[in-house]
């Protein structure tokens, strides 16, 4: 079976199951206490925090782990959200952020708030120029992905972030997507990421907010994490997820180049192959690994189903909204086709002859 849905979730990273099976016997202690174990589970947590900062590009004391990625994004959308109070209420998103920032947007609204939604052209990307034209004297909070998790678009994070500074907005990113391939360039102001994104385990996520950020986080608080993340760490899984992080950054130049070739292959010969179908996505600012397309005439369920019978893990587009049967924000703010589709993701080490195979049984699938 080849797995192409890398940008659902990542098989466990070998790295990461080493650093999990020796943090489960020498991290179980409480950090927060002064004996000896306590004082090796602390050390423990330091390391993966100090590894997971220097690969989102911050301080270690600007970083705490969370339970997971969405997590992240709740708490640091509210959390901006509640310390800019006084700024005003109006939030600033694209109309293709991850369903769990839009689900906070629509929180915020439902509490008085009021939400602006930037578009995006039929590539997905957002207009840098556009996004800071949205910007205004009662803007409490922008978010903006660094990366689409559904169509692989890289969006202008460093021009936004220089327009936000101007303004005095804080910029919260998204990089669940792209923080295995490289920092996030540009002067954001929260980032947050999902461990299984990378082959950490699940149930592990992190919230950066640089210094200088006004933050209140929202519910009780306590002394872990900064009052960020209350409540006992899970040790093993953030060590496992900052182990494996810094080993997918280090392969991630080479392989970043080799599955570019072969995303790039199966861009060029899909058309070629399936008639009446759409690439969707930009060409080239994109995700080295990921491409979808739309099949017209052709229902998406059905496909997937087909595809997995002869030996293809593939996900459609529209991956947070799958079982739901609603059609995909993103395609639809795209204007793009948004039935019919399908997002092939390729993990670290996929061959060349799986990608041949799948290109040889797509038509007969369709």
């Amino acid at each position: 079976m080849a797995y192409f849905d890398s940008a659902s979730s990542v098989p466990l990273h070998p790295v990461a199951r080493q650093a999990l099976l020796a943090a489960l016997d020498e991290g179980w202690a409480d950090p927060a206490r002064l004996h000896r174990e306590g004082r090796r589970a602390r050390m423990l947590l330091d390391a993966a925090r100090e590894t997971a900062a220097e690969a989102a590009g911050c301080r270690p004391d600007e970083l705490v782990f969370t339970s997971s990625g969405t997590r992240a994004v709740y708490d640091g959308m509210a959390g901006a959200l509640a310390g800019r109070r006084r700024a005003g209420r109006h939030l600033l998103v694209s109309a293709v952020e991850h369903s769990c920032v839009l689900q906070s947007a629509a929180a915020h609204a439902a509490d008085g708030g009021t939400v602006e939604e930037v578009g995006v052209d039929r590539t997905g990307r957002v207009d840098a120029g556009r996004y800071a034209g949205a910007l205004r004297a009662d803007t409490a909070l922008a978010c903006l992905q660094s990366a689409n998790h559904e169509v692989g678009t890289e969006q202008p994070v460093a021009e936004v972030a220089e327009a936000c500074r101007d303004a005095g907005v804080p910029l919260l990113v998204d990089a669940a997507q792209s923080l295995a391939w490289g920092p996030v360039d540009g002067g954001w102001s929260l980032l947050t990421a999902s461990a299984h994104k990378w082959g950490g385990p699940p149930g592990a996520g992190l919230l950066a907010v640089r210094k200088g950020v006004r933050f209140a986080p929202r519910g009780p608080a306590d002394e872990r994490e900064s009052g960020r993340a209350p409540g006992f760490p899970d040790i093993p899984a953030v060590l496992a997820a900052a182990a494996s992080l810094r080993a997918v950054r280090q392969e991630a130049e080479g392989e970043a180049a080799r599955l570019r070739a072969l995303v790039d292959r199966i861009r060029a010969r899909v058309p070629e192959l399936v008639p009446d179908v759409e690439v969707v996505g930009d060409p080239v600012r994109r995700l080295p690994h990921l491409v979808t397309f739309s099949c017209l005439y052709v229902d998406g369920e059905a496909l997937l189903h087909g595809l997995d019978r002869r030996g293809f893990s593939v996900s459609s587009g529209s991956s947070c909204t799958a079982s739901t049967l609603v059609p995909s924000h993103v395609l639809r703010a795209m204007g793009v086709l948004s039935e019919g589709n399908v997002r092939v993701s390729l993990p670290a080490g996929t061959a060349a002859e799986d990608v041949e195979r799948f290109l040889a049984v797509l038509p007969e699938t369709v």
